[in-house]
């Protein structure tokens, strides 16, 4: 074996030497019970392997008839037929059989947004957040998106701290200057709602300060002054 001198001159072993380790693994592998051991574990290593690929494979047909499944579904949710949107139409998926069918799919996940969307539309706002809350994208605009409707169904509840901070959820990810004035806008309502006049003004002056460009801006100006003045009293 390699060795190194310390301080105190002493020789300390830092590697094996080579021949030695191949007459060890031989040894080993002579030996009865851990050549079996050695199967066994390639075979279990063999199958995770199998399985990973073939989990993926089938994930991935699965998708793609989720996706083939959404086209009608979609249509109908165009066309504001929201029952077929959901429910289908006997023939056709709607959104809640492709949800249940095709589950860890894309098609699924987005199939959960539109979903809560519908049922925004149709008024009922605890299955809005049901299903907004499980759609998951990186995507900045959808996601971003998902949060704000999920503050608009609690907002619609009266539930305005929820509302809050889902808003927040949509202002704080990743930031844009053509959507995230709106969701602040959305913020400052909620605020106002709530009777915290100064969270709503600095809402506002956010817009003001950070979205320059945005259409906002003189609204933002308008309301900040109003709000500030409201907080004063």
């Amino acid at each position: 074996m390699a060795k190194t001198k310390t301080k105190e001159g002493e020789g300390i072993e830092i590697l094996e030497d080579p021949g030695a380790l191949v007459s060890k693994a031989e040894e080993f592998l002579n030996n009865k019970k851990n050549r079996n051991l050695t199967l066994i574990i390639g075979s279990i290593v063999a199958l995770v392997i199998a399985g990973v690929f073939g989990y993926r494979y089938y994930i991935s047909n699965q998708d793609q008839e989720a996706q083939r499944e959404m086209f009608q579904a979609v249509y109908y949710f165009e066309a504001d037929s929201l029952g077929k949107a959901l429910n289908g139409d006997g023939i056709n998926y709607g959104f809640l059989q492709i949800i249940e069918d095709y589950p860890g799919t894309k098609g699924s996940n987005l199939a959960n947004f539109y979903a809560g969307v519908t049922y925004l539309k149709l008024g009922d706002f605890d299955g809005a957040i049901r299903y907004l809350n499980d759609f998951k994208s990186t995507d900045y605009l959808l996601q971003a998106r998902a949060y704000a409707l999920i503050g608009d169904a609690y907002l619609e509840l009266g539930d305005f701290s929820n509302a809050i901070a889902s808003y927040n959820d949509a202002i704080d990810y990743k930031p844009n200057e053509s959507y995230t004035p709106i969701y602040l806008k959305k913020l400052a309502l909620a605020e106002e709602l709530q009777g915290n006049f100064s969270g709503a003004a600095q809402a506002y002056g956010r817009i003001i300060s950070e979205f320059k460009e945005s259409d906002l801006i003189q609204e933002a100006k308008k309301q900040k002054a109003r709000l500030e003045g409201l907080a004063a009293e």
